[in-house]
């Protein structure tokens, strides 16, 4: 008899430990989710950053192409190519290679460019605002149709909105809820709703 006593002692304590490391699991792919949905903002403005400089240097007379044949001593196809901080060191490699003044156009279009990005919203910003606006939950692909009619200027990836919108959720800004297989989004209910009996 006392062999049979332990049994249920052990699996209680092993249901405890697989319940503890499964919330903890859960916790850490919600966290990872909110950093990849960070990071893919982050690109997707790096890379709306990079358009605009390439555009503005093709207006102050030089292309990619040009600047890599400039830099014929050096790897010049990476130029093009570097993004974020990188781009900005090999313009200033490019530039102290070219001269002073091509040192100083590098420097003004990105003093140019800093305040015309710091106004635009995010995706997690486009993503509640527009669902704010919503009656019901709406999937990741609907609201990102919905992004894409609202905001043609802007390159609307469906994998985007959703880490937005898991994002809005890990911040508690946003409710997923799951029908089936499907995941829909919706705004958080005020606190004062669920309160009422």
């Amino acid at each position: 008899m006392s062999e049979t006593l332990p049994g249920p002692s052990i699996t209680a304590d092993y249901s405890q430990r697989v319940a503890d490391d499964l919330s903890a699991n859960r916790d850490e792919q919600e966290r990872v989710r909110a950093e990849l949905a960070r990071l893919q903002d982050e690109l997707v403005r790096l890379e709306d950053s990079e358009h605009v400089l390439t555009k503005m240097q093709e207006v102050l007379g030089g292309t990619p192409k040009q600047t890599a044949k400039q830099g014929k001593g050096r790897k010049g196809p990476a130029v093009p190519a570097a993004r974020g901080s990188n781009s900005r060191k090999a313009a200033g490699k490019t530039a102290a290679a070219t001269g002073p003044r091509a040192s100083e156009k590098a420097v003004t279009p990105k003093k140019a460019v800093s305040p015309k990005k710091a106004g635009e919203p995010t995706w997690l910003e486009l993503t509640t605002a527009h669902l704010k606006g919503q009656s019901e939950p709406r999937s990741a692909a609907e609201v990102a149709a919905s992004l894409t009619e609202a905001h043609p200027e802007r390159a609307v990836q469906v994998a985007v909105v959703r880490n937005s919108l898991e994002q809005g959720v890990a911040q508690g800004l946003l409710e997923r809820s799951k029908q089936g297989r499907s995941v829909f989004y919706s705004t958080v209910a005020p606190a004062s709703a669920p309160s009422g009996s």
